[in-house]
């Protein structure tokens, strides 16, 4: 009897540790999927894209429709002061970087609930081409 329960209790550990390792082999080949390279940006091209794409609601050095943008990258989420922001962006937690600024260019309404901006960049070069611009010319 007690060599039935040994044999029993072993093939139970045995099982649990496999199903622990294939769930934790699943869940980091999950998260590995999930990152995605950004592309280099291009400042210089960045400037050209956020002239003709951005300007008609931001500036770098004043606030308009949207908030003023030199100094954004490394900024708090709904700092700038002076501008009226979502209730979202003002509760936000984080700095802005250069894989935030990507998402919330991809859609700024998925990423922060309630967002004001309308305006989605969907090509990833030129996302990351803007971002090089705004990290320019925040001095970073």
């Amino acid at each position: 009897m007690m060599r039935s329960r040994n044999a029993w209790l072993t093939t139970a550990f045995v099982l649990v540790a496999i199903i622990a390792l294939g769930t934790s082999a699943i869940v980091m080949t999950a998260a590995r999927a999930t990152e995605v390279k950004m592309p280099s940006g291009d400042a210089t091209r960045g400037a050209a894209i956020y002239e003709s794409n951005c300007i008609g609601c931001h500036s770098l050095d004043s606030n308009r429709v949207g908030p003023a943008h030199r100094g954004v990258f490394g900024r708090k989420a709904g700092s700038a002061p002076g501008f009226a922001y979502s209730t979202g962006l003002k509760k936000a937690k984080f700095a802005w970087d250069a894989a935030r600024l990507d998402a919330w260019l991809t859609n700024p309404q998925a990423y922060v609930k309630g967002a004001k901006m309308g305006f989605r960049l969907s090509d990833a070069q030129r996302r990351a081409d803007v971002i090089a611009y705004l990290k320019r010319e925040s001095g970073k």
